[in-house]
């Protein structure tokens, strides 16, 4: 039986990373993907992500944001391929613009204070009430999720991991001397585990009832009728929270179309493996309606649409911890759609307890036991 002394499940955005700072490190690691490399049917995909340092959601996240930035830059050396652009971003709506403020406060981030008639005027794509208040935050940008997850996988190659897509984990289950995992092709151990099964994370990782939900998301390419204004060195990604919604986008890169989305989109939850992937009739219209009234310039013909699947916890904090019932096993998971920015340091991290059993990054508002589990 093969034997390693890690194995990843799951090599997606944080899994690729995982497995590459495991190589990197001279560890013999193996990396398990039950679909392709990259794919689609998950969380990992989608020509663009954005990357945002004014982190509304808690101060805490910028300094494992500060050290995502250097790793991404330190990917894209190695990889002789540009995988971050910056735009800036611009925030924007009840809690977002607060709490991004808030965060720029306490790390000292440069910033803007600005409101929808002056970005209006920098970017005129934009269309916002005049005295809504804005954020603006030079660093931002976005991420090319499906390079980046191929940059991890060729630099995990490049030091020594093995990568098998296609092969379904089925069972895990702790030894006297690691952990045996069983795929649809056989068995192999290994002296420490890494899951990071995204949607899939709840059966796969055996987590207690409710710490993962699947929510079905949809994406929209839509082509400006004044492409000129969309361009990344003319409009800086958003994330900004209106009566219609909380709304997320960027510009036009690596194919025709201004991007965005609409957070929980129709709010529908279930089991990946059932969510419909498809596309129907009232998908469009919620994107649609929103591009019309904040960038009519950018609301022409559609071009694509497309689902991904975002994996919620309770508290939509991210899950990263030893495992509650398996000392050699390390789970991440519940990124709840704000997650891929951080690949890069999450990666660090799992490898640090894996081989471990701790880091020196500040990860106590994602462990565990804060849903009373030990």
């Amino acid at each position: 039986m093969e034997r390693f002394e890690v194995v990843v499940v799951g090599v997606g955005g944080m899994g690729s990373a995982a497995l590459y700072h495991l190589a990197r490190r001279g560890k013999r690691a193996l990396g398990l993907e039950r679909f392709d490399i990259p794919h689609e049917l998950g969380s990992s995909h989608g020509i663009t992500r954005i990357i945002r340092l004014a982190y509304f959601e808690d101060p805490s996240y910028v300094p494992l944001l500060r050290r995502a930035y250097e790793l991404w830059r330190e990917l894209e050396s190695a990889a002789a391929e540009q995988l971050l652009y910056v735009t800036g971003t611009v925030e924007a709506g009840e809690r977002i613009y607060e709490g991004a403020l808030r965060s720029c406060h306490v790390h000292d981030l440069p910033h803007e204070e600005l409101d929808g008639r002056e970005v209006g005027r920098r970017y005129p794509a934009y269309r916002f009430p005049p005295d809504l208040p804005m954020l603006f935050q030079p660093d931002g940008g976005f991420l090319l999720p499906e390079r980046c997850i191929v940059a991890h996988v060729e630099g995990a190659l490049a030091h020594g991991a093995v990568v098998r897509a296609r092969e379904r984990v089925l069972d895990w289950e702790e030894t006297t001397d690691g952990v045996l995992v069983e795929t649809e092709r056989g068995a192999v151990e290994a002296e420490r585990l890494v899951i990071t099964a995204g949607a899939w994370a709840q059966e796969v990782a055996r987590l207690p009832p409710g710490l993962v939900v699947a929510q079905r998301q949809v994406l929209a390419w839509l082509q400006p009728s004044k492409p000129e204004l969309f361009t990344p060195e003319r409009f800086p990604v958003f994330n900004i929270k209106v009566r219609e919604g909380h709304f997320y986008g960027f510009p036009v890169f690596g194919v025709p179309g201004f991007k965005l989305g609409r957070y929980y989109h129709l709010d529908e939850r279930g089991d990946p493996d059932e969510l419909f992937r498809g596309v129907k009739p009232e998908d469009e219209p919620v994107l649609r309606s929103f591009a019309e009234d904040y960038f009519p310039e950018g609301a022409g013909p559609t071009m694509a649409l497309k689902t991904c699947i975002f994996e919620l916890s309770p508290d939509e904090h991210f899950l990263i911890d030893r495992h509650p019932e398996a000392e050699n096993v390390v789970v991440a998971a519940g990124f709840s759609g704000h997650g891929f920015k951080f690949c890069s340091v999450v990666g660090e991290i799992l490898a640090d307890l894996a081989l471990e059993g701790a880091t020196r990054h500040d990860i106590g508002l994602f462990r565990l036991g804060r849903f009373s589990v030990s």
